[in-house]
């Protein structure tokens, strides 16, 4: 599994930095879920971000635009629907084997967490591409995912375009 140092090496330093636990309490309380520990610990450093002008990651504490819960809300909403579920392998929610909506790309892509179907196994990255009826699956931890991602490789949504020089981020308002 990638780690936080690996991800602050190529994307810098994070400026967040945020240890309280209760915005993961409340929404893992209302998902009922428990979002992967790699996961928390990317959000929980960086906050509520852009990356390369492209990747939107969001924080639980974050304000009303930019909170993860409220998207995730919107978005489970969203692909509920049944003209959307269409596009997807199996349902958004957070029983085993369902997606949970976490990152979205202004590309158009969503990124999904999907809930491993039991205790010891691993959580996977679910991309669908919302242009086409397209979506990936890669079997790796987020962290992994966004490694790879940072690293200019090709996990569905991909950043070369976006980030020639070097990944970046900058703080959502």
């Amino acid at each position: 599994m990638a780690t936080l140092s690996e991800i602050r090496s190529l994307l810098g330093e994070p400026r967040f930095n945020w240890s309280d636990a209760v915005p993961w309490v409340e929404i893992e309380r209302e998902f009922g879920i428990e979002f992967p520990a790699d996961f928390r610990e990317i959000v929980n450093a960086y906050g509520s971000i852009q990356i390369n002008g492209q990747l939107y990651l969001k924080h639980p504490a974050g304000h009303l635009l930019h909170s993860l819960r409220e998207t995730i809300r919107g978005d489970l909403e969203m692909w509920g629907e049944e003209d959307m579920a269409e596009f997807l392998p199996s349902p958004v929610g957070s029983k085993p084997g369902e997606l949970m909506p976490v990152a979205s790309a202004t590309t158009g892509e969503w990124v999904f967490l999907r809930v491993p179907d039991g205790s010891s196994s691993p959580w996977s990255v679910l991309v669908q591409e919302l242009d086409s009826p397209a979506w990936t699956l890669h079997e790796m931890t987020f962290s992994d995912w966004l490694l790879a991602y940072l690293r200019g490789e090709d996990v569905t949504v991909c950043s070369r375009n976006f980030a020639p020089d070097r990944p970046f981020y900058e703080p959502l308002s």
